[in-house]
């Protein structure tokens, strides 16, 4: 019965985990394609780009 909760808890870990990994993944693919778009913005959405990673991580 222990072993069952066990695995149930790292399952449920890693369906947060894929969430976090996707939510980055959006947040870098946004910035390197608003980047291309204005390159004189690139160092201010790189501060959003850092925000949004520190949130989504934060949920890991």
């Amino acid at each position: 019965m222990v072993q069952a909760r066990k695995l149930i808890g790292a399952g449920s870990a890693l369906i947060a985990l894929a969430g976090v990994g996707a939510g980055i993944g959006i947040v870098f693919g946004a910035l390197i394609q608003r980047a291309r778009r204005n390159p004189q913005m690139a160092k201010r959405l790189m501060g959003y780009a850092l925000l949004g990673f520190a949130l989504c991580e934060s949920v890991a």
